[in-house]
């Protein structure tokens, strides 16, 4: 039988501490990749299927939302039976979700299997960056946290073209199938090297999960339905549901020593002012990811492929600079490196809105660096910031707070597109990126308000 890994503020000893993190971004990868492929794939499963393609975004919605849905309670049921357990056995689901996937046969049971697949996913990504938190000493926190960005990035950037290449040899279940033996290997490696972290005494409120939840998913269907014209009373009521689903989750952790959704980390200016800067940042970048496949396909008259190329440099610099920021958050001012960042971004958001008529690939290309090299340089000392803001016992809430602030700023920005095409048609995708500069201008300010803010004193508890 083999030893317990167990860890202690240190982290773990090097060699543990890469096997450990290798099981942690090969399933981190997997799920990223997952969210990164089936765009690609759905016009095939639609016809596969027998379906209409507006019936068929639902195979994208049911991951999406039950991801949403799920990430804080899985975070916060990490501190109290161990992230650990909670890791393994959604990486668990997620295979077994994954399998079922690829042999499905109808609409039907695959968006079923992927409802699972994104139960499993979810509780992968809501409590990876605790157990980066507990693999990592203090000091190189922000060296972990950068490697969890490189895969990240990497994913998203090779997503789509490994997927096309899986199609080019073979049906759409092998997208799902080959979670199969990649799943097996994270877990048996997170097996032998994951941590047995410290557990928090309380218990799991099962009615403030549901709340969570539900104030989520509601909260992400309001925004959906405001940016593609849903009705008003069908707005009134996803809005009025999250209100009071909010209320009433606020009224049930009120007094409770550790409360689900974990409002309690933003007494901390640092850990406050880290989320809303990660939040802006992720509109803006949501904003240009939409708009930028219209400006260049129907305003410049490029290809979808021509489109899918150019758009390719951004994520690419994101994850060539996440190892790299991360090693300088271990030396330098999360908020300046933070608000230095942010500051190209909204400069290369501002200077696409303003293309040349007729730019060469040139002209796109530098311009999308700049915007990708800025939010690289941005994403992993926010990361650490935001985990070192927190008391080691509360790294799971700080984990769901971190995924769900992601997920809040690209439900935010991809709504605001659709809002900007309603409002002008022709000229959507530069308003679209004009406003991203703008919440880019306040995700900087954000930033660097914490180079002056004075740090709360963390809690061992």
């Amino acid at each position: 039988m083999q030893p317990k890994i167990t860890v202690s503020e240190q982290g773990l000893p090097p060699a543990e501490r890469r096997a450990a993190m290798f099981a942690v971004l090969l399933a981190v990868s997997m799920s990223t990749f997952d969210l990164a492929i089936v765009n690609t794939a759905l016009p095939r499963i639609a016809h596969d299927l027998g379906v209409d393609e507006a019936t068929s975004i639902w195979v994208v919605s049911a991951y999406q939302l039950a991801i949403v849905a799920t990430l804080i309670p899985f975070s916060a049921l990490g501190e109290i039976i161990g992230h650990r357990r909670v890791y393994l056995t959604g990486l668990a689901v997620f295979v077994g979700a994954s399998i079922i996937c690829g042999l499905s046969s109808s609409l039907q049971v695959l968006v079923a299997a992927r409802v699972l697949q994104g139960l499993g996913a979810s509780a992968v990504v809501g409590v990876n960056l605790a157990l980066i938190r507990f693999i990592f000493p203090p000091h190189l926190l922000g060296r972990g946290v950068g490697l969890n960005a490189l895969f990240v990035g990497a994913s998203f950037t090779a997503g789509p073209s490994l997927a096309s290449a899986i199609l080019s040899v073979g049906p759409w279940p092998y997208l799902f199938l080959i979670n199969g033996p990649l799943g097996v290997g994270a877990m048996l490696v997170g097996l032998r090297y994951l941590p047995y972290t410290t557990r928090s005494g309380h218990s799991f409120d099962v009615i403030a999960a549901f709340l969570t939840g539900l104030t989520c998913v509601l909260i992400v269907l309001g925004i959906d339905s405001a940016g593609h014209g849903g009705g008003l009373s069908e707005m009134a009521l996803e809005w009025a549901g999250a209100v009071v689903s909010l209320v009433l989750l606020l009224r049930k952790q009120s007094g409770a020593p550790v409360p689900m959704l974990a409002l309690d980390l933003f007494k901390n200016p640092i850990f406050a002012l880290s989320a809303l800067t990660s939040i802006c940042a992720f509109t803006c970048q949501a904003l240009a990811f939409v708009s930028l496949p219209f400006l260049f396909t129907e305003a410049l008259g490029r290809s979808q492929v021509q489109a899918g190329i150019l758009l390719t440099p951004w994520p690419a610099i994101v994850a060539m600079l996440a190892p790299v920021s991360g090693r300088l958050a271990d030396r330098y001012s999360t908020g300046l490196l933070g608000g230095v960042g942010l500051t190209c971004l909204g400069l290369g958001m501002l200077l696409l809105a303003d293309l040349p008529p007729n730019p060469s690939d040139f002209d796109i290309i530098w311009r999308l660096l700049l915007c990708g090299g800025g939010f690289g340089f941005f994403q992993a000392p926010n990361l650490k910031a935001l985990m070192g803001a927190a008391s080691p016992k509360r790294a799971g809430g700080a984990s769901g707070i971190v995924s769900t602030s992601r997920n809040l700023g690209q439900a935010c920005g991809s709504a605001l597109v659709a809002v900007c095409f309603r409002f002008s048609a022709e000229n959507g995708p530069n308003l679209a990126l004009t406003i991203g500069c703008g919440f880019a201008t306040c995700a900087a300010i954000a930033s660097l308000l914490r180079l002056v803010v004075k740090p709360q004193s963390r809690p061992q508890g």
